[in-house]
C-alpha cells in the first residue's frame, strides 16, 4: 500500500512539473506579441486547413488530367496521411479532454482566434506536419521540404502564439502528423510490394 500511494504521489508530482513547464513556455511564446505578429500568426493558423485539403486534391486533379500514375500515387498517399492525421488526432482529444490554455488560465492567456472543442494535440500542427513530411517523401528536394517545413513550424508556432495550445499539444501534433506521413507512404509501398509478388 506504501509503494502505492509513493508512486501516486510521484506521478502528481511529475505531472504538475510538467504542467507548469508548459505553462511557463507558453506564457514567454504568448507575452512576445505585436500588430504585424497577429496578422501574421493568424494568417499561418487559417493556412492549414485549405493548404492541407488543396495539396493531395491538386495531385490527384492535376495527375488524371496529365495521365501521371506517380503524381496520383503521391496524391492518393497524401490524401491518406492527411484523413489518417485527423482521424487520430480527434480520438486523442477527446480521449484526453485537455482543456485550452485560456480556459484553464484565463487571467494568463485569452484566445487570438476561435477554437472549440480540446487542446491536446494540436488538429492544426498535426495535419500541417502531415502535409509537409507526405510533400517531403513524395518529392525529397531542398527545395520542397524545406518551404513545407517551415511552414509547418510557422502553424505550430502560431497556434500557441495565439494562445489557443499549450507546447506538448504541438509537439504531440508534430510527431503524430510525421509518423502518420510515413505509415500511409509504407502502407501505401508494402501494397504494391504484395501486389507485384502475385
Amino acid at each position: 500500500m506504501k509503494q502505492f500511494f509513493l508512486i501516486l504521489v510521484c506521478f502528481i508530482t511529475l505531472n504538475i512539473n510538467a504542467q507548469n513547464k508548459d505553462v511557463h513556455l507558453l506564457s514567454s511564446i504568448y507575452a512576445d506579441s505585436s500588430i504585424t505578429k497577429d496578422k501574421t500568426a493568424k494568417v499561418l493558423s487559417i493556412s492549414v486547413a485549405p493548404i492541407s485539403l488543396a495539396t493531395p486534391a491538386t495531385m490527384l486533379i492535376v495527375g488524371l488530367i496529365e495521365k501521371d500514375s506517380i503524381l496520383i500515387h503521391n496524391g492518393l498517399k497524401t490524401g491518406g496521411a492527411i484523413l489518417l492525421t485527423t482521424v487520430v488526432s480527434v480520438g486523442l482529444k477527446y480521449a484526453v479532454a485537455r482543456p485550452r490554455p485560456f480556459n484553464e488560465y484565463p487571467l494568463l492567456f485569452h484566445a487570438k482566434v476561435s477554437a472549440s472543442s480540446y487542446s491536446f494535440p494540436s488538429e492544426h500542427t498535426s495535419s500541417a506536419f502531415s502535409t509537409a513530411t507526405s510533400l517531403s517523401l513524395a518529392y525529397p528536394k531542398w527545395y520542397v521540404i524545406t518551404p513545407a517545413y517551415l511552414w509547418a513550424c510557422g502553424a505550430a508556432y502560431s497556434r500557441m502564439y495565439l494562445g489557443v495550445h499549450y507546447p506538448t499539444d504541438v509537439l504531440a501534433g508534430a510527431i503524430i502528423g510525421t509518423a502518420c506521413s510515413f505509415l500511409s507512404f509504407k502502407i501505401e509501398k508494402w501494397l504494391i510490394t504484395k501486389k507485384h509478388r502475385r
